[in-house]
């Protein structure tokens, strides 16, 4: 699935109040949610040494996905493609040789 796709999939999901002009409710869910990956880390360099299992990369996986989904939908309120985002990340970060 490229971006985009995603993008406008997930779009459809979306219930939050003013959907469409309303930036804030998804930022706000972004960082719940970039937070709740944050602890399952921190939880595993406490309790685990660090050590990553299935399940854990299952957790996360999930979380992640949260992660995209607000980032999805943040993007969309601000009216920019995720492909684009993906692209510019690319191009600044001196990733163009990969």
């Amino acid at each position: 699935m490229i971006f985009n796709e995603y993008q406008k999939i997930s779009k459809k999901t979306a219930i939050y109040p003013q959907k469409g002009a309303n930036f804030i409710y998804p930022t706000l869910g972004l960082v719940g949610e970039a937070g709740e990956v944050a602890e399952k880390i921190k939880k595993t360099i406490r309790d685990k040494n660090s050590k990553i299992d299935q399940k854990d990369r299952e957790e996360l996986a999930k979380e992640l996905g949260n992660v995209l989904w607000y980032l999805s939908q943040l993007a969309t309120e601000l009216k920019i493609p995720l492909e684009k985002i993906a692209s510019l990340n690319i191009k600044y970060s001196g990733l163009t040789h990969y």
